[in-house]
């Protein structure tokens, strides 16, 4: 009995032990959803550089020509310091992100 329990034991070692180490690679639907993250993280960045840059020459403009309205003077300074610091979150993330990609490889 005791033989039957030990050899049950040490097959299922020899088989997990090998399992971990032959098939350790990555499977190919995480690989695919890996690149497709990679790819749409680039999207975001090349999307959030120009997107930038029109919110703050947006406001800039309302800030210039708002004649005197307040309202549209502080909607201006509202709408430059939002993007500003949404586009700063979108480099921090990538930032963040690619730190800890290094990390892991």
């Amino acid at each position: 009995m005791k033989k039957i329990i030990f050899s049950i034991v040490l097959f299922s070692y020899l088989i997990f032990t090998f399992n971990c180490f032959s098939f350790a690679a990555t499977p190919k639907l995480v690989t695919k959803l890996n690149d497709a993250f990679e790819d749409i993280e680039s999207w975001i960045i090349k999307i959030a550089t120009p997107a930038a840059a029109v919110a703050v020459c947006t406001g800039a403009l309302m800030r210039k020509f708002s004649f005197g309205d307040e309202e549209k003077i502080r909607t201006g300074k509202k709408l430059m310091t939002g993007s500003l610091f949404s586009y700063g979150f979108i480099l921090a993330i990538d930032l963040i992100l690619s730190t800890i990609q290094s990390l892991i490889s």
